[in-house]
């Protein structure tokens, strides 16, 4: 396998598919450490890790600039960190402290960053969806030269949010790229067992919005696809739509032991890691083992540092609960 996709790599930079495993070794890292974090209890809440679906975060976010936007999920420490936050402000923000992207208010499932085009993840399944949609609006009728990334899992396209964003999208043909994150569960359900029809893909092209299927834990085909699908939007061409098949390695949540599904298929899907595969195609490709295991180590000091100092780091202080609360349009005030 390493030396077909070596083959199809040639003319490419090795440094390029070395800063793409780095960047999947970094999700892993902090992923890791997220849920150290929820065993020492010192992050609350629940933690939904990414563990295995590095490589669609890192493929798709490759071709997004900062001035373009994000949407994610409640599975989003990947993208944010893809699409280029900083991980001692990530990490404070999951332990709820000072510093965080949110001054430690949204914790795991609400991290946004602004200033690298993270508009935010979201704890409600598909709602990110007509989010994004309006965010492509705006950048339509600003006719900025800008797109909107929005990422989802399998399990959003059962809700009314995903033909609402999708229709309103093509309808207007919105600067939007919408990426099915489709690991095969809705939470601890198999979406196959509950999803009538092709799934996600044939549903956006029921609409008229052209569909790619992709490998998601090749991060070469997510890379390339995304970049074809993303200058289609650039260049005019409305919305388009990715489905990237990929595989949860760990449970829904930290706390779920995932007994719903057969030991084997993990085991036989761990084969199918994209860290482990990128690998070793930059072994194929001439980099040496001491280089791949010096990134390996640097992701997960960073990590760990970033873990202690955000630990060392003071809670907000009690007036900052009263910041960034809206007052504007009060029912209470504007009642009397």
């Amino acid at each position: 396998m390493a030396t077909e996709a070596v083959r199809r790599i040639s003319n490419l930079d090795v440094e390029r598919l070395r800063a793409h495993h780095r960047m999947m070794l970094r999700i892993r890292a902090f992923e890791e450490q997220a849920l150290k974090g929820l065993e020492d209890k010192v992050v609350l809440g629940a933690i939904h890790p990414s563990i295995g679906q590095e490589a669609v975060a890192t493929g798709v976010c490759a071709n997004l600039g900062r001035g373009d936007i994000l949407l994610s999920t409640h599975r989003g420490h990947g993208h944010t960190l893809a699409k280029g936050a900083d991980s001692l402000a990530m990490m404070r923000e999951l332990l709820g402290r000072e510093g965080g992207n949110c001054g430690g208010k949204g914790g795991s499932m609400h991290i946004a960053d602004f200033s690298v085009g993270m508009l935010g993840a979201n704890g409600v399944v598909s709602a990110n969806i007509v989010i994004a949609a309006g965010a492509a609006h705006a950048i339509k009728l600003k006719g900025e030269n800008h797109i909107v990334c929005c990422i989802f899992g399998d399990g959003a396209i059962n809700r009314g949010p995903f033909l609402e964003g999708l229709n309103w999208a093509a309808v207007f043909k919105l600067p939007v790229l919408f990426v099915c994150e489709d690991n095969g569960f809705a939470a601890t359900t198999r979406t196959s067992t509950m999803t009538a029809g092709d799934g996600p893909s044939a549903r956006a092209r029921s609409l008229g919005i052209p569909a790619v299927e992709v490998d998601g834990n090749d991060v070469l085909a997510v890379e390339a696809a995304a970049a074809e699908l993303t200058s289609a939007i650039r260049s005019g061409g409305g919305p388009r739509f990715l489905q990237a098949r990929t595989y949860r390695l760990t449970g829904h949540t930290g706390a779920d032991p995932a007994a719903y599904r057969p030991k084997a298929e993990v085991e036989a899907k761990w084969k199918e890691d994209p860290i482990a595969r990128l690998a070793d195609i930059l072994r194929a490709s001439g980099l040496p083992d001491a280089e791949i295991d010096a990134d390996v180590d640097a992701a997960r000091r960073e990590m760990l540092d970033a873990y202690k100092t955000a630990f060392d780091t003071p809670f907000p202080s009690s007036d900052q609960a009263f910041v960034d609360v809206q007052d504007v349009g009060d029912p209470r005030v504007e009642a009397y």
